[in-house]
């Protein structure tokens, strides 16, 4: 009860944190320290009759804090400038007031001591390029038009990803990144919460996503981190099941894996809770070894250790715990019914990016050890995210039950 009553504490109220641009410029800071060339970046491009919400270049939105389109970015070892389009009357009827070079207090809106209108650009760069002899820019398909006008300009110099410079920071979260993941991993978990409350047997899929749905954006935050999964019975064994259509019945479980999107920043939390209330014995044993495997894993959890893939890692870790405490219809081990990896990098995005190598501390994580077994139409899979800290692990979403009693009585009308 105190776990709950702390959580309900954090939740109110749900304030609106905005990062202060000074954490943008030194995240710019950071990078050009070890620039050794011109980078640039582009923000996403608006379409010509946009109705939906679009989400900014991630990469562009981490160094920049800017959401607006059509921007640019150039920085080098000792410059960086933000370019901006000017103001288009009939665009901003549509969409809204928007921000250009030649507005009074530019600089301090966007944090940059040079913003510059969007037709400067290729003189800067030119500029820039005639001492710097390598270019970075991004490779991937979203913003690959930008890229390619690069490639079109300079035809005869190589341009190479500018992700791996990025993400070398990304990995690693500063105070106020682990403050914006904390806020949206609280408001995820009442959201569970509230649906657990209101399932019972008989609803549908599609209404226990409109409650977790709802309830991210009542509560301030602007979307999903993630299309919600709400896999009952069946459907529990489909790794990214999102279909959300089937009707809900007494005697199975449901896979609820879902999150909130909040100023930027994502979680990733999943709980597997039975739709009657109770767990039955089958039930209830795969999900104590789902969750005695994550737990294994996250108390082997410290720097310099690997999350994922060959040899000693903390999925071989929780491999080894599903072998050796229970078994298949056939008398199998259970571990190759976990058939994904053990977790991913969270931030700005779900699956935010990695690098090789070793866990650091300041990284957040996933944990996220599941079986799914066809056969008997049980998933089990239980997700928190965790931060990698000196000398272990630090569980953020811990707030959220997930021993199996707990689960029942949260779940209980």
């Amino acid at each position: 009860m105190r776990r709950f009553l702390a959580l309900v504490v954090l939740l109110a109220p749900f304030a609106t944190p905005k990062m202060p641009v000074e954490e943008f410029r030194a995240r710019r800071a950071n990078l050009r320290k070890a620039l050794d060339g011109v980078l640039v970046l582009f923000g996403r491009v608006e379409g010509r009759d946009e109705v939906f919400r679009s989400d900014q270049e991630p990469n562009f939105y981490y160094l920049t804090g800017w959401s607006q389109p059509a921007a640019r970015l150039l920085i080098t070892p000792t410059e960086e400038i933000l370019f901006l389009p000017h103001h288009n009357e009939r665009a901003e009827r549509f969409q809204g007031k928007r921000a250009s070079a030649e507005d009074s207090g530019i600089s301090a809106l966007t944090g940059f001591d040079q913003v510059l209108p969007i037709e400067k650009f290729e003189t800067e760069l030119d500029k820039a390029l005639a001492s710097h002899e390598n270019l970075y820019a991004l490779a991937t398909p979203s913003v690959g038009a930008g890229t390619e006008k690069l490639k079109a300009r300079y035809p005869f110099r190589e341009i190479s990803d500018a992700a791996p410079h990025i993400t070398k920071l990304r990995v690693k979260k500063s105070p106020a990144e682990l403050a914006a993941i904390q806020r949206a991993t609280d408001v995820t978990l009442q959201a569970h919460l509230s649906a657990w409350k209101r399932m019972t047997p008989g609803m549908y899929e599609y209404q226990i996503h409109a409650t977790l749905e709802d309830f991210f954006l009542e509560n301030g935050c602007e979307a999903v981190a993630y299309a919600p999964i709400v896999g009952s019975g069946p459907n529990g064994v489909v790794l990214h099941y999102s279909v959300n259509r089937r009707r809900m019945d007494r005697g199975e479980v449901v896979v609820m894996d879902s999150a909130a999107q909040c100023d930027g920043y994502t979680s990733d939390i999943t709980r597997t809770v039975p739709v009657g209330g109770k767990f039955t014995p089958r039930q209830r044993e795969i999900y104590q070894i789902v969750l005695g495997a994550q737990k294994a894993a996250i108390a082997a959890m410290k720097p310099g250790v690997r999350l994922s893939g060959d040899g000693d890692t903390l999925q071989k870790v929780a491999k080894d715990y599903m072998d050796a405490h229970g078994k298949d219809l056939h008398g199998q081990p259970l571990s190759k019914y976990f058939v994904h990896g053990l977790g991913h990098q969270v931030g700005l995005q779900v699956h935010d990016p990695n690098i090789e190598g070793p866990l650091e501390a300041g990284m957040v994580v996933t944990v996220e050890p599941g079986i799914y077994i066809p056969e008997e139409g049980i998933g089990v899979r239980i997700e928190d995210v965790v931060l990698v800290t000196e000398n272990g692990a630090k569980i953020l979403s811990g707030a959220l039950p997930r021993e199996p009693d707990e689960i029942e009585k949260a779940v209980a009308k």
